[in-house]
C-alpha cells in the first residue's frame, strides 16, 4: 500500500484519515493494516515512533465505528492493554481522533486517578476500553468491568509490559476474553518471553516487521561521550544550554535520580521537570504539558514513565544513566526521530558503565562511537576511551557505514 486511499476503509473513516493529514502509510502501517482488515491475528514488530498506534487503531475503528446495536453494561467490544498511563492516554486520543466522528465510544482505565469516574464510564458499555493491567484487574474483581464481549484484544508494547512484571496479569486478562476474539500483539523487541506470549494468545498470526529487531529508527544520530559520574552534571547542563537543543528528554535510572537531575538542572539554569511512577497522575500531566508547551526544555524521566511520551519536536535524547536492560536503549532513543523527523541521541557513559554499553551494542548490532553516528558490525566496548570533546549537539555528523533500516 502506497497511500491511505488504497486501504479498504469506509468513506467515513477515509474522510477522518484525510482530515488528520494522513497521506502515505509508514512501513508498519502498510504491512499491518490489511491483514487486520481481513480479520487476521497480527504480530507486529515495530520501533517506537514508527506509526504503530495508527497501525492497529485504524482497523479497529473500521471494525467498530458506526456499527448499530446496543452495548451491554460494563462491557467493551475491544480491549487495548498498554504498559503505562501516558501510553494509554495517547492511544485513546488517537482512537477519538479517527473514530470520534463515527460515534466510537471509549473508556480509559488506569491507576492514579479516581476509580469512581472510571466505573461510571464503563457502566453503559463502550466500544473500546484502553487500560493498564493493574487497575483493570481491580475493576474486574469488583464486577465493574466484564470482558466476555471483547471481539478484539490488542497488546501494545508487549515487551515493556513483560519488563514491568505484567505477564501474569496479561494472561489473566486474556483468559477472561472470548476464545473467538481477534488478537494483535505489538512489540519493539522480541525476547523469548514475548515469543511465548504470542504463541499462547495468537492464532495463525500474520507476522509483520518494519525494522530489524532491537534497531533504532534510521533518522536518529547516536553518539556516546565518556564522562565520569562526577562530571555528568556539568556536561549535561552544557549540552542542554546549547540553542540547538530545543526540547530534550533526559533518562535517569531511578526515580530519586530523576528528581535529583531535574533539581540540578534548575539550579544550573535549565528549565526542567521530572516524571516518574511515584508522582501523582496530575503532577505527571503538568510536567508533560509544560514540556509540550515549551515552558520546560528538559523532561527527566525513568524508563517506565517515558513509555507513551509522544511529543512533537523532541530534538535530543540524553541518556544520563545507562539502562540495566539493554533493550531499553532502543525505547529511550525512540523518543526522538519520530514519524520521519530527525533526532540526536547522546549517551553519557561513565567508565563503570562500559559493560552496559557493550550489551547495548550487542543487541543492536551497532557500535555507537564517540565521533557520532554509528557503524554496524560486531559490538566491542570502547575500553580505555578517553572522555570525548564537546561538539555542538545539533551540529551535523558523518554517519559512517550503516545500512538504513525501514522506519
Amino acid at each position: 500500500m502506497t497511500a491511505f486511499a488504497d486501504f479498504a476503509f469506509s468513506p467515513a473513516l477515509a474522510r477522518s484519515v484525510a482530515k488528520a493529514g494522513y497521506d502515505t502509510p509508514t512501513p508498519i502501517q502498510a504491512q499491518a493494516i490489511p491483514p487486520q482488515l481481513e480479520g487476521r491475528d497480527v504480530l507486529a514488530l515495530a520501533q517506537t515512533g514508527s506509526g504503530k498506534t495508527a497501525a492497529f487503531a485504524l482497523p479497529l475503528v473500521e471494525r467498530l465505528g458506526g456499527r448499530p446495536g446496543r452495548r451491554r453494561p460494563a462491557t467493551a467490544r475491544a480491549l487495548i492493554l498498554a504498559p503505562t498511563r501516558e501510553l494509554a492516554v495517547q492511544i485513546e486520543g488517537e482512537l477519538l481522533r479517527f473514530g470520534g466522528s463515527l460515534g466510537l465510544s471509549t473508556a480509559l482505565i488506569l491507576g492514579g486517578v479516581p476509580r469512581g469516574r472510571q466505573i461510571r464510564a464503563m457502566a453503559p458499555g463502550v466500544d473500546v476500553l484502553v487500560a493498564t493491567p493493574g487497575r483493570l484487574l481491580d475493576l474486574m474483581s469488583e464486577g465493574a468491568v466484564r470482558l466476555d464481549a471483547v471481539e478484539v484484544l490488542i497488546l501494545d508494547e508487549a515487551d515493556r509490559m513483560l519488563d514491568m512484571g505484567f505477564v501474569r496479569d496479561v494472561r489473566k486478562i486474556a483468559a477472561a476474553t472470548p476464545a473467538s476474539r481477534r488478537t494483535a500483539l505489538v512489540s519493539a523487541t522480541m525476547p523469548a518471553e514475548v515469543e511465548g506470549l504470542a504463541a499462547e494468545l495468537l492464532r495463525d498470526p500474520v507476522r509483520v516487521e518494519a525494522a530489524p529487531l532491537n534497531s533504532a529508527a534510521p533518522d536518529i544520530s547516536q553518539r556516546v561521550e565518556f564522562v565520569t559520574q562526577a562530571d555528568k552534571r556539568a556536561r549535561l547542563a552544557a549540552l542542554l544550554r546549547d540553542p540547538d537543543v530545543t526540547r530534550a528528554i533526559v533518562f535517569a535510572r531511578t526515580k530519586r535520580g530523576a528528581d535529583r537531575v531535574a533539581k540540578n538542572l534548575l539550579a544550573d539554569g535549565v528549565s526542567a521537570d521530572a516524571i516518574h511512577g511515584d508522582k501523582a497522575q496530575n503532577a505527571r500531566q503538568r510536567a508533560l504539558d509544560g514540556f509540550r508547551s515549551g515552558r520546560v526544555k528538559a523532561l527527566v524521566a525513568t524508563d517506565i514513565a517515558a513509555r507513551g511520551i509522544d511529543v512533537a519536536g523532541v530534538s535530543h535524547v540524553v541518556i544520563h544513566d545507562l539502562p540495566d536492560e539493554p533493550e531499553s536503549y532502543v525505547h529511550r532513543i525512540g523518543r526522538t526521530g519520530r514519524n520521519g523527523a530527525t533526532g540526536i541521541a547522546i549517551t553519557l557513559c561513565d567508565p563503570g558503565e562500559r559493560d552496559k554499553l557493550a550489551a547495548i551494542e550487542r543487541i543492536t548490532r551497532t557500535r555507537v562511537t564517540a565521533e557520532g553516528g554509528f557503524v554496524e558490525g560486531p559490538a566491542t566496548a570502547p575500553r580505555g576511551a578517553k572522555p570525548a570533546g564537546a561538539p555542538r549537539p545539533g551540529a551535523p555528523r558523518r554517519r559512517r557505514g550503516g545500512r538504513r533500516a525501514a522506519a
